[in-house]
Order: C-alpha cells, then structure tokens, then sequence
C-alpha cells in the first residue's frame, strides 16, 4: 500500500493582517515589488506559469546528486544543481502557482526543507533549505556559453547510490562531500581533486573580491 501523503494541521505562523510570515521572506516575498531587483538570469518551468530572475553570476556551489531521493523526485539518473542565497531570486510571476513537498514528513505544507514545484506542470522549481535554495539550472535560459560554463558542475555526489556510470573525470563521492563520511571513488585521483578544488576556490575568491558575481 503506497504512503499517504499527509497534510500538516499546524496551523503557519501569520502576521496581524493574517499573512504568513513565510510569505514576506525571501525567497518569496510575495507582497514585495523588487522593481529595484538586478537580475543576470531568467527562468521558467516547462507551461511559463512560475518565472524568477537571479542576481547571482554564479551559484555558491553547483552539483550532480545520485542519491534515490533526487532519482525519483525527478524521474532521472540524477539530479544537477545549484546553491544560491534566498536574496539571489526573484519571483517575477506564480508565487500563488507553486507547491511544496517535504520528502521526509510526506507533507505538503511549507516547512523546511521542502521541495518546490509548479502546481500546474509540476515542474521542479527548488528545493528550499533552512539558510539557503537548490535551484536546478535546466531551467534557466542561458544566452550564451559562457553563462552555462558559470553553473558548470563541480563534482558528482551520492555516487554510491548511482544507477548509471558518468566517466567524465569529476570527483565523485560516495556521500554528501569530503568530511562528512564520504569516499572519493572511480576515477577521482585524490590528488588531482584537491587540486581543482584549491583552483576553483582561489578563482572564486578572486571573482568576488572583484565584485563579479553580482548583478
């Protein structure tokens, strides 16, 4: 018998005017205009009923994950994404058009972490954590190749619950990341990933301080 999805009857934390507090947040702010919003991307899920705008060049981190979760969530062998600040997005339309999911709980009330999708495509917008969003760069129109090589992924994660090899020379851990109780497997050299790794850190490092991953 399948697990029946459950509706939380906590009633959401709402301000005096009866608005969930939630709602004036980033990164909905729903009642907010944000016409001073300075945007480098735009996106839209598959029917154009969600549109948002990001202000980031490029994301805090951007990865490919095995785990089972993200196979089923998305119907894929994996899932590609990228870490943003909620202060990095901007909903120019289908605030009311969105849906959430939480994965743990079966819920589909808004409590973190959640997964976010259109309620009426059903496409995957992000997953929305308790400091930070998971956005998926499939949905971002990219103007040139340039712009698509700023979310190029990084390394491949939960590689141990793979259901498809990807040779394609990235360091691949069996887990969340180094530290956490992670492997490097394949064909991850350690030292060649903690060379690109230091690499991608000090060239990253070297953006900012110049002020070029902002709009």
């Amino acid at each position: 018998m399948a697990n029946e999805v459950k509706h939380d009857k906590k009633e959401p934390e709402k301000d005096e005017s009866g608005i969930e507090e939630w709602k004036k947040r980033a990164p909905y702010r729903i009642h907010d205009k944000n016409e001073d919003f300075k945007h480098l991307y735009e996106a839209s899920c598959h029917c154009g009923a969600v549109e948002y705008e990001l202000s980031r060049k490029e994301p805090l981190d951007s990865k490919l994950c095995h785990c089972t979760t993200c196979q089923t969530q998305h119907a894929a062998p994996f899932q590609w994404a990228a870490i943003f600040k909620k202060d990095d997005i901007n909903f120019k339309n289908g605030h009311h058009d969105l849906e959430w999911y939480d994965p743990t709980s079966k819920s589909k009330e808004h409590k973190l972490p959640c997964k976010v999708r259109c309620k009426h495509c059903y496409s995957p917008i992000m997953d929305e954590g308790r400091n930070m969003i998971l956005l998926f760069p499939s949905l971002i129109k990219f103007k040139s190749d340039q712009e698509k090589a700023n979310f190029k992924p990084r390394l491949h994660m939960f590689y141990g619950q793979r259901v498809m090899d990807v040779p394609d020379g990235l360091p691949k851990w069996t887990g969340l990341n180094e530290g956490e109780g992670s492997n490097l497997i394949e064909d991850s050299p350690p030292d060649m990933v903690k060379e690109l790794e230091r690499k991608r850190v000090q060239e990253q490092k070297d953006r900012v301080e110049k002020g070029e991953n902002k709009a």
